[in-house]
């Protein structure tokens, strides 16, 4: 993958500072931003890649910032409710307006996912530390090209349904879990402009971001949700010349 594209990874990084700083520290010494841009580096060599926390100015979310963004990434846990409303407003309009966005495990809170979606996102869980296996089931989808099926990941937080989204544009990937649940763990949604994929595999206490079939499946959605420079513009509400239609 060769595309060069500006690539902004953004963790709120609370785990990182107050949660779990010791076990953080060992397991994601960058932080989950880091190791997720990390693994982008291997299939995008010339794109910008940066990362962005809650703690920045603005969120690190400014216009500017995400004028020149292609795809934004989105990892977030427990501080949902502590996103400025006008940073979500900013980084929908843009989403509307093309940049792609790909939501990541428990990110399917953050205020940008549920204002998009437009329905609660909530789902159930529980963390024992469980085998995750990530099966494909469609195959012909460009998020799934050249992985194997299933995944194995070996300790995961368990996500199960009923998973509280619209019925998604597709289905890219199912995951099963040692207790018997299931859940659709990779979905694609389109909304204006823009494509937004969510995937859930990668929790603060595992280091799944670190498993190459994991970062395979995030640098394709990298690639898929990625719109041509051209495509994309600000959405604008207002009406037609009236000498449009006559």
């Amino acid at each position: 993958m060769n595309d060069k594209l500006n690539i902004l990874v953004w963790n709120e990084g609370v785990h990182e500072a107050r949660n779990q700083p010791e076990t953080m520290a060992e397991m994601y010494p960058t932080g989950i931003h880091g190791a997720i841009a990390d693994g982008l580096k291997g299939f995008y060599p010339d794109s910008g890649i940066t990362t962005a926390t809650l703690a920045d100015p603005e969120h690190g979310l400014s216009e500017e910032t995400l004028a020149a963004t292609d795809v934004l990434l989105w990892w977030g846990h427990v501080a949902h409710d502590d996103i400025s409303d006008e940073v979500v407003e900013r980084v929908q309009r843009h989403v509307l307006g093309g940049m792609g966005l790909i939501v990541l495990h428990s990110g399917h809170f953050a205020k940008i996912f549920t204002r998009l979606l437009g329905t609660t996102c909530s789902l159930k869980w529980r963390n024992e530390g469980e085998r995750e296996l990530v099966w494909t089931v469609k195959p012909s989808h460009p998020i799934a090209a050249g992985l194997e099926s299933p995944i194995v990941i070996p300790k995961q937080e368990m996500y199960g349904e009923l998973f509280d989204i619209p019925e998604p544009d597709d289905l890219i990937f199912i995951s099963s879990f040692e207790g018997g649940e299931v859940f659709r763990s990779g979905v694609t949604f389109s909304r204006g402009k823009g494509r937004i994929f969510y995937f859930s595999p990668g929790d603060q206490e595992y280091p799944v971001y670190h498993q190459p079939q994991i970062q395979q499946i995030i640098a394709n959605g990298v690639g898929w949700v990625a719109q041509p420079k051209q495509f994309r513009e600000a959405p604008g509400v207002g009406n037609a010349p009236r000498d449009w239609y006559l």
